[in-house]
């Protein structure tokens, strides 16, 4: 998997088309993401002692890794992310297009 914590990514499918949000959670054995702002869902917690109020939380679910695509800050578009060697011989992620190295 090519998007790591922290990664700015954009939706290219599905009912959040278009939305940018930044990955707070990688699941690689799932392959998918969570997005902050993506996927978002209601959970209903019920009445207890400690919380007589009962709540309604909104979560942030997983979403597949391949609906959502590395986003480019300079063109304002999605990117496919590569890898390639560096000076000293470590793998860094690279911008496919413009093939500049990503933080």
């Amino acid at each position: 998997m090519k998007l790591r914590r922290g990664d700015k990514v954009i939706v290219v499918s599905g009912k959040d088309k278009g939305k940018t949000g930044i990955v707070q959670k990688v699941l690689p054995q799932e392959d998918k993401v969570v997005v902050e702002g993506i996927n978002v869902r209601k959970k209903h917690q019920k009445p207890t002692q400690g919380n007589p109020q009962g709540a309604i939380n909104e979560i942030y679910a997983p979403i597949y890794a391949c609906k959502v695509a590395f986003y480019d800050e300079k063109t304002k578009k999605a990117v496919k992310v590569g890898y390639k060697l560096d000076k000293d011989g470590n793998k860094v992620r690279v911008n496919k297009k413009t093939n500049k190295e990503i933080k």
